[in-house]
Order: C-alpha cells, then structure tokens, then sequence
C-alpha cells in the first residue's frame, strides 16, 4: 500500500503541468535523478547476479576497471542530482526517491560489488540490456523530439508512457526467449536447404549490396504478414494491442504483444539466413531497423518529402496508426514505401499529418497483463 502511494506521487510529479517543469523548478533534476538512480541501481543488481540478470555477451565487460568507475560516477551523479532536486523543488518527491534508491544501491555494494553465482550459459533475463536499450533510445530520441516535436504539447511522460515502458521491460528481460522462438523457424529452413554455391555468392556481394537486399526481402515477408495482421480477424486482435497507443513518440513502438513480436520476427528473419547474407551485413542490419522503427514511431514532424520517395518516414507511418477512416489499412512498408505503390495500399497526402492515433472506440484495456489477455477475451 505504501509503494503504491509513493508510485502514484511519482508518477503525479513525473506528469506534473508544463508551468511545474519549468527550467529551475528542480524537476529536470529530479528526473535525471531518477534515472541515473534506478540505472545505478539495476546494474548494482546486474553486477550480484550477472548469470541471472544479465545477457552473455555484455559479461566480461562487468568485471573491468571502466564499468566500475563508470558504475560509481553514476551513482554519485544520482546522489548529486537528488539533493539539487531537493534543494530546488516544492514538492521533494523525486529527489526523495531518487536518493533512496542511490542509498540502497550503495547499501548493497555500489561499484564493488561482488557477484554471486556462477557465469553459465543457461536461462538469463536481459535487465542490462533493458537498461542500455532505454539509455541508448531515450538519449537518441528524447532531444529530438523536443527539437523537433511534431505535437508540441507531448510530454515525454504523456498518457500511457508506463505501459510503453513496461513493455520495453518485457521485451528486454525475455530477449533470451523471443531470441530462441523467432530464430527456431529460420535456422531449422537453412539447415534443410543446402544452397552452399549459392549463399557464399551471396554473402561475396559489397556489405551495402547485402544490406540493401536484406531491407528489401525482410519487408515483402512482413509487409503481407502485417497486412494480414490487419486483415485477418484473429490475428488483428493481437495487432491492436500496437495501435491502441493513443500517442506517437519513441516509445511507442515497444508496445507489441509478445506472440506477435515472435510472429513477424520469426518470419521476416527466414530470408535473412536462408538466403546466406553475411554477419556484418546482418549486424547492420538488426542496428539499423532497431533505430529505424523508434524514428517511425517518434514524435518528430520531418516532412522529408524527398527522401519518403524511397524510405518509410515518420510521417508515412504516423498515417498507418492514423484514427481516420482513410487511415485504415494503409501503409503497411516497414522499410520501402514502393510496395505499398504496388499493392494499392500507399496514402500519404501532402504535407498533413493524421488528426488523431489508435483505434475507434478504444477497445483495447490498459495496462500490460490486460492487454496480453485481451486477444483471447474474445472481445471484436
């Protein structure tokens, strides 16, 4: 009941009026408080349970000099940063809690922290890559959104930003889970297709070749497979729990049901491994349309008239998660709006911008676990 209340007081001063985050007021400091706290303290915990917490390849780097002393001047910038909120703010609630949760990361060893358990190779949940993940997004995405803010009026706490966050959460911690059920498909195909003549000419081509073929065959798969998530009543149930968001920015992209995301990664990696691209073209590949669906995604009013010629921009997306009758089932191109020219599904007219995001209605509940429930309520 007490962390319930301290949560609700949070998120009140987190969503507080603009004439309350006025530069000055103790809020920016508060907030940056507050995530420098929470980061310090994850990787804290990341740090005593590395074989529970954290994904093998970012293991070795734990027991560096630079991650500590990089651990430590965290923690004391979150200390720092709490007592200006402090100092600066009326109301002390995100500086209080800010230095509470600095605190307890200190209590439980800080920057030398010991760990516990043993390094396996076993079942692990990706909080350190919860953690990057958000970091890298936010820092990317965040300044450009206040720069160039399509809805100027948006918060980055707006409506719905917990469950969006939460969904991030979800998706990172289980990145071992969603890794193994979407690349089962693909790697069971190429190990029934013995096309080695053919994969080494592929992977012989330039890097930008490969990577321009990979965009390609990726979207036609998942641009019939997300057309058939909106026109197939079953599957569609799963995809409205993505266009619920009644609000556009980074984050509402992570918001997908955990089936769908192993559906359309499950089938738009097949031709990326069966067709025999090499690794660097396929690294480059997963950086690029993980930046690339965040920007889509984003609160950013680029009109980029001559790039969205040739690559789906944030406005041509903004129109598929439009609530307009002729937004409905448009724009279904991840990457190349040219296959929405050629399967008459392109909408995009000039220079506007859809009035309004989600579906009629607003069928679908909030909240994570009601919407992980919802497709099976059996509700239209």
């Amino acid at each position: 009941m007490l962390i319930q209340k301290l949560r609700e007081k949070v998120r009140t001063d987190l969503e507080a009026p603009l004439e309350m985050r006025r530069l000055g007021s103790g809020w920016l400091s508060g907030v940056a408080a507050l995530v420098t706290a929470v980061a310090g303290f994850f990787f804290v915990l990341c740090l005593r349970y590395p074989w529970l917490l954290t994904v093998p390849p970012l293991r070795p780097y734990y027991h560096t000099i630079a991650f500590r002393m990089g651990l430590h001047f965290l923690l004391i910038a979150a200390f720092a940063l709490s007592l200006l909120s402090l100092v600066l703010r009326i109301n002390k609630i995100l500086g209080a809690t800010s230095l509470c949760i600095t605190l307890l990361a200190t209590i439980l060893g800080g920057s030398r922290t010991q760990a516990q358990g043993e390094l396996t190779s076993g079942v692990f949940l990706g909080l350190d890559w919860f953690i990057l993940n958000v970091i890298f997004t936010g820092f990317l995405f965040i300044p450009l959104e206040r720069i160039f803010a399509r809805n100027k009026e948006q918060s980055v706490f707006r409506e719905e930003w917990r469950e969006d966050l939460f969904y991030y959460l979800v998706s990172s911690l289980l990145v071992q889970v969603l890794t193994f059920l979407s690349m089962t498909p693909a790697i069971a195909l190429a190990a029934h297709t013995h096309w080695t003549t053919f994969r080494d000419w592929v992977a012989s081509q330039p890097v930008i070749v490969q990577l321009v073929e990979i965009m390609f065959f990726t979207d036609l798969v998942q641009y019939w497979v997300h057309r058939a998530f909106h026109r197939v009543p079953f599957l569609w149930r799963f995809h409205a729990v993505h266009h619920s968001a009644k609000s556009l920015d980074w984050m509402a992209g992570a918001r997908m049901h955990f089936l769908e995301i192993i559906c359309l990664r499950g089938t738009t990696v097949i031709p990326m491994y069966i067709l025999g691209f090499g690794p660097l073209p396929l690294h480059a590949y997963i950086l690029l349309v993980y930046i690339h669906s965040s920007l889509v995604h984003a609160n950013i009013g680029w009109e980029l008239e001559l790039i969205g010629r040739f690559l789906v921009t944030p406005r041509f997306h903004h129109w598929h998660h439009g609530i307009e009758q002729e937004a409905i089932d448009v724009n279904f191109a991840i990457h190349f709006p040219v296959l929405d020219r050629l399967f008459g599904t392109y909408h995009l007219p000039s220079h506007q911008w859809p009035c309004g995001y989600g579906i009629q209605n607003h069928p679908v509940p909030l909240g994570y676990w009601k919407q992980f429930w919802y497709p099976f309520s059996g509700k239209r």
